[in-house]
């Protein structure tokens, strides 16, 4: 729908909804009115538990604290009473969480601390599960793009279940962690078709799971009991959960008992709803949510089988639509990391500190000043590449073993050399996004535009090198907080202000401005610069298969 028809459509019903969202490092709150427009928002802070062998923790009693708090500084911040909110809605990472009789929370890991429930989503302990489902072939993974992932939630379960025996067997339910938050809300044990079908294995088009699976891969006990650990109910996202809020979790959010809560979505496909039906159909546009990593999402009227990439997954983000889902394992960390090995980085964040910015929006403006336009900083980069993939290659190549490569870096310690390597950088990430686009294109999943989200992607520098480095049109959205929108979306529709999420999508969202790619010698030096990415990432996987060779 264009952006005329939307505003000559008839008003949205008065009221205020809340969206919640828990990313990878925060618990966020919004509060939206049901034009979209956020009136206000709050964000609290979440710790992670690191320990060798790529374990990665959380706990989700301090995220529900955390989420009760965000919540409740939103409402007073927007200054409306409690009784106007008419639904909420909450997303999270696809993080898994481990919840023992009544709730009680298990410890996922060696440190044996029962807060750390939580295996998160970027833990890689379960690769070796991961590499053995897959060499199983079984007729699912056709729908999780041929390889699962270590970051899914059966190889976590299959790790707990061989390494955390007892932890294992006296779960009483095993939760993604927005089906756990969901719960801690409504009390309602029902999942979602997003977090089921896209990191469970949950069969959606068929409605059912596939117990073959789970006893070929040694989980056949969850089949047994009727799949009840892992969700015997599953609905779509944006129904109605339960009665509402219970008295406790109204209590601890502040607001009344009762207020409908809408089954939820992982974060990045909250921020693909508020996103791509802003662009009109949502079959043309590629939702790119840029965070702390990456996710992107597409959207067919039929299934698309991609080599790699995640899917297709049956109205797991737009109803009754099919879905794939790429992305790379780090984005935003990726610049980090990059980043922080410089020799400058010290006296970048200092200089950063001292103009009230961060260091990505203060490098951004360097590199914008040292060129004639954003499309130019390409040439700052010059000799320089990054195939930024710290933690393994998510999609187009399943690799979780990819590292990253960094070519062309010299003795240079000066602030003019940081500036480089965060170009190139940028550039690598956009590489990996075509890359992403290329593959689905030519398995029958073509798309005209990238709309982009999350808060790793604001700044202009990003998406102008975005939409150079893919060669497509990359639209923003009016939203500030895409991701917090979607879920606000999930409440809106739960509380019936909107009959679906198609509704709730048209209505709430609106795009603000449109990145269009440079044509001419630039587009020809982002050929030539997105061949040597390739190549970079072909070596280094010969490299890597020498030396597994030489072990052997």
């Amino acid at each position: 729908m264009s952006a005329a028809a939307q505003s000559s459509a008839a008003p949205a019903p008065a009221g205020h909804v809340i969206g919640v969202d828990v990313g990878t490092g925060s618990a966020r709150a919004g509060v939206f009115d049901l034009q979209g427009n956020m009136i206000a928002a709050s964000k609290r802070d979440i710790h992670l538990f690191q320990a060798a062998g790529a374990i990665v923790e959380q706990s989700s009693t301090e995220i529900w604290e955390a989420v009760c708090l965000a919540v409740k500084e939103a409402v007073a911040q927007a200054g409306i009473a409690p009784a106007q909110v008419r639904g909420i809605g909450f997303d999270a990472t696809c993080s898994l969480v481990v919840l023992g009789e009544g709730g009680t929370p298990l410890p996922v890991g060696p440190s044996e601390d029962s807060s750390r429930d939580i295996i998160v989503w970027m833990d890689h302990r379960a690769v070796a599960q991961a590499e053995r489902i897959n060499a199983g072939g079984h007729a699912v993974l056709k729908y999780v793009g041929g390889r699962i992932s270590p970051e899914m939630e059966t190889p976590k379960l299959l790790w707990l279940h061989e390494h955390r025996r007892a932890v294992f067997d006296a779960a009483w339910q095993f939760f993604d962690l927005t089906d756990f938050l969901t719960w801690r809300a409504s009390g309602d044990l029902a999942r979602s078709t997003c977090t089921l079908t896209c990191k469970w294995t949950y069969l959606a088009h068929e409605k059912r799971w596939d117990a073959s699976y789970f006893r070929s891969i040694g989980l056949g006990m969850l089949a047994d009991e009727g799949f009840a650990r892992i969700g015997a109910q599953v609905v779509e996202p944006g129904t109605a959960l339960g009665q509402g809020l219970t008295a406790r979790a109204a209590i601890e959010l502040g607001l009344p008992v009762g207020t409908p809560v809408a089954a939820g979505l992982i974060d990045a496909h909250a921020g693909g709803l508020a996103t791509v039906g802003a662009a009109g159909d949502p079959v043309k546009s590629l939702g790119y949510v840029f965070g702390t990593s990456s996710c992107t999402m597409t959207t067919t009227r039929q299934p698309a089988f991609v080599p790699g990439v995640w899917g297709p997954y049956y109205s797991a983000m737009v109803p009754e639509a099919w879905l794939n889902e790429g992305g790379q394992s780090v984005a935003g960390a990726a610049i980090e990391r990059l980043l922080a090995q410089h020799p400058a980085a010290t006296e970048a964040r200092r200089l950063a500190a001292e103009a009230g910015e961060q260091l990505p929006a203060w490098l951004a403006g360097a590199a914008a000043r040292n060129s004639r336009s954003l499309s130019q900083t390409v040439d700052l980069a010059h000799g320089l590449h990054v195939v930024p993939e710290f933690l393994g290659n998510r999609a187009p190549l399943a690799d979780p073993h990819a590292r990253a490569t960094i070519s062309g870096l010299g003795m240079e310690v000066d602030i003019d050399s940081l500036v480089a390597l965060y170009v190139a950088g940028l550039c690598g990430l956009g590489y990996g996004l075509r890359q992403i686009i290329e593959v689905q294109a030519q398995a029958g999943a073509p798309i005209e535009q990238v709309v982009i989200s999350g808060g790793a992607g604001r700044l202009d520098l990003i998406r102008q090198l975005l939409a150079d480095t893919t060669g497509k049109p990359v639209l923003a959205t009016r939203a500030e907080e895409p991701v917090l929108l979607g879920a606000a979306m999930l409440g809106a529709v739960a509380s019936r202000c909107f009959p679906d999420a198609p509704s709730a999508m048209s209505a709430m969202s609106r795009i603000a401005q449109t990145y269009t790619p440079a044509g001419g010698p630039i587009s020809d030096r982002h050929d030539a610069r997105y061949r040597a990415f390739e190549r970079l990432q072909a070596v280094n996987r010969e490299i890597r298969d020498a030396e597994r060779q030489a072990q052997a």
